[in-house]
């Protein structure tokens, strides 16, 4: 029997690439072989560190007469959501009107005319936990399909039309719910925190994810009104995060998602999208607090980024599977003995760390904090740097012990907006911290992606990368975290050509992205014309909304570069979901962010003079969210803020609002001083 999936491919395809289900990868020839065999096309959607993906392929996949059944029946696609998020995006949503929910692996009926009729998610070889067996449902799909056909495409038209029409949004009239206010950010602030877990930090219950965007936003608010219940919130949600199971305390990085309210106990899969923006949010933590144990978490994370998730070209990996040895969690766990036999003082050690003999997860470890180290250090009456050495050496010898087991799988398709989010992890990480490996990190990363995603028509980009081939048309989120990566780069090098080149990617966004009725971004290119329907995506998930991102994006560059009228989009697009973003903030929270910024108003803050670095790190490291940062040597570039900035023997700091400057001072702390003395008025 043939195996379709043996050419390009991806990881969470070849991992299985010889069990017997004849796979075909998404596209003409296995469309055409469903319309000529007039077959349902049964797709298979989920990536390479889903658990359940690999459960039901060994159950299910792998097994000769399951597979037999489906050959017979489907013509079979599967498809990794993360090379192909827009037709996760559109099936998903099918199955999800159909069944109530969703998730993966996702299993999807369509017409060959590819309109989903029926779906779920995972489902046994054998009946168990109230659900159908994988071979029932095959079984009764296909005779349905063969003796109920007007039925099967009268319910795919009914359902496919209502996609659609629930992608209809942004249509509201211009200037309808556009009173954003004070009194609007203060409603939403405690809309968020009706949400918030006050013991263990985060929000809502279990499954908890981090829901970064929410805690930058308390972060956003406290810095505006002093509020010291959303510092704390956003400290505590944070602090908690780090002491627990879902940070890896031996090797750095950040789990995906904790099942517990305690984040004890982590889907164990490590992905460089959550690990990229929990660095972005503790980088902002760092320049409120100064926290030391956030700038320790930063190089933590990103020296696990480095040592597990980078190509040699500097490019990143996407994610690391929760297996290995086909067990969760296998890679990370301990027994006590494991750990008494090897660490010194293992007694202090395996305390600190939650170690015991009965083990705090299915009899077995995961380490965690339970008590703060100054706390721990005087209940034990030693010092707290006796304490760090304990704490340290023994860490290093689990890492090294670690090391010698058998690792989980890594997905090495390297994807191009989850590169742009952990470029501007890496700009944010060096402005707080000014440690100047990070910054030349991210520019060696951002000189990768331009070189090999970049297509041979100018500023038209791939989505995916490996094995030195690009593929697949990128999408809005690509093009719209590339963007907001280029504008953080040009503010931590002060190399003004990256504003030009996100200018440039941005005009290729607004021709072929924008939907025509509304001032909203499509999910896919117009010339990608695979799919049944352009999506609009609009909600902040797991990874920021493209929209959101987009709107960020023209709002700083129609200040940087004087352009109204995209200024006005971003206006208008806020305006369209003004009430949503306020009433559904862990929703919306990138949202949330800028329609704060919108009310507190923007700084606009430049640097001129011929040896500018050091101030323009001393204002990096400043906790400034709502900014517009600009440095030059000369004021001559052809930018509406440097104009008529003529550099003087002292490097000058000049702090402007809508392009109306106050007269410039020398020292960050002025520069400080004004801006506290504009906020006051």
């Amino acid at each position: 029997m043939s195996n379709r999936l043996e050419k390009e491919t991806s990881p969470y395809l070849l991992q299985h690439a010889n069990n017997p289900v004849d796979w075909f990868p998404w596209g003409d020839e296995a469309l055409q072989k469903a319309k000529k065999e007039n077959k349902p096309i049964l797709i298979s959607i989920g990536y390479a560190a889903c658990h359940w993906c690999h459960v039901m392929e060994k159950e299910s996949f792998e097994n000769g007469e399951i597979a037999s059944i489906m050959n017979e029946n489907f013509v079979n696609i599967k498809i990794d959501r993360e090379e192909r998020p827009d037709l996760d995006h559109i099936y998903m949503d099918a199955v999800q009107t159909m069944t109530g929910n969703g998730g993966w692996p996702l299993n999807v009926f369509l017409t060959p005319e590819k309109k989903p009729f029926f779906g779920g998610t995972y489902f046994p070889p054998r009946r168990a936990f109230n659900r159908s067996s994988w071979p029932e449902v095959l079984v009764a799909v296909s005779n349905a399909f063969r003796e109920k056909r007007d039925e099967i495409e009268n319910q795919a038209e009914s359902l496919t039309a209502h996609l659609v029409q629930s992608n209809s949004f942004g249509h509201q009239p211009s200037g309808v719910g556009n009173d954003v206010s004070k009194e609007k950010i203060d409603e939403l602030f405690q809309n968020l925190m009706k949400s918030a877990d006050r013991e263990w930090g985060g929000f809502g219950r279990a499954p908890k994810f981090p829901q970064t965007f929410s805690i930058q936003f308390l972060l956003r608010y406290y810095h505006v009104t002093k509020n010291e219940d959303a510092l704390a919130h956003a400290c505590l949600s944070l602090d908690k995060m780090i002491e627990g199971g879902i940070y890896d305390q031996l090797g750095g990085g950040f789990a995906r998602y904790s099942t517990d309210t305690e984040w004890l106990v982590p889907h164990f899969e490590k992905m460089l999208y959550d690990n990229a923006l929990l660095i972005t949010v503790l980088a902002e933590a760092y320049q409120v607090t100064k926290k030391e144990r956030y700038r320790e978490v930063i190089a933590e994370t990103i020296g696990f980024i480095k040592r597990e998730m980078m190509h040699p070209l500097g490019g990143f990996y996407s994610a690391l599977d929760a297996d290995s040895e086909s067990k969760e969690g296998k890679f990370y766990v301990w027994k006590f003995d494991e750990v008494k036999e090897r660490v010194a003082n293992a007694e202090i050690f395996c305390e600190f760390f939650d170690i015991t003999q009965e083990g705090n997860w299915e009899g077995e470890n995961i380490l965690r904090v339970k008590t703060q180290l100054g706390d721990f250090a005087n209940v034990k009456k030693i010092s707290i740097d006796e304490l760090k050495i304990i704490i340290q050496n023994g860490r290093s010898v689990l890492f090294s012990e670690r090391d010698k087991r058998v690792r989980p799988a890594l997905d090495d398709k390297i994807i191009l907006g989850w590169n742009a989010l952990m470029n501007i992890a890496l700009s944010k990480a060096f402005a707080a911290t000014g440690r100047d490996e990070y910054r030349d990190l991210s520019v060696a990363n951002m000189e990768f992606l331009i070189t090999q995603f970049n297509s041979k028509s100018r500023h038209q980009f791939h989505h995916t990368w490996k094995d030195d081939e690009a593929k697949n048309f990128a999408f809005l989120d690509d093009y719209a975290f590339l963007i907001q990566a280029l504008l953080s780069l040009q503010e931590t090098t002060g190399n003004l050509d990256w504003i030009f080149k996100a200018k440039d990617i941005t005009e290729y966004v607004i021709k072929n992205f924008s939907e025509d009725e509304t001032d909203f971004f499509f999910f896919t290119d117009s010339r990608q014309k695979d799919v049944i329907f352009r999506k609009k995506e609009v909600y902040d998930g797991a990874t920021p909304s493209g929209n959101a991102t987009m709107a960020n994006n023209i709002y700083r560059l129609s200040v940087l570069l004087n352009i109204p009228e995209w200024k006005i989009r971003t206006e208008k697009m806020i305006n369209s979901l003004n009430n949503t973003i306020v009433q559904h903030p862990t929703s919306f929270g990138v949202w949330a962010m800028l329609l704060a910024e919108i009310v507190d108003g923007t700084e606009e803050v430049v640097i001129i003079g011929k040896e500018p670095s050091k101030l323009a790190k001393q204002v990096l490291e400043e906790y400034i969210p709502h900014k517009i940062f600009l440095v030059s040597k000369t004021g001559k570039e052809q930018l509406p803020l440097l104009t008529g900035k003529t550099p003087i023997e002292k490097t000058l700091i000049y702090l402007c609002h809508e392009y109306s400057c106050l007269k410039p001072v020398t020292e960050v702390n002025q520069l400080l001083a004004l801006i506290n003395e504009r906020n006051k008025s």
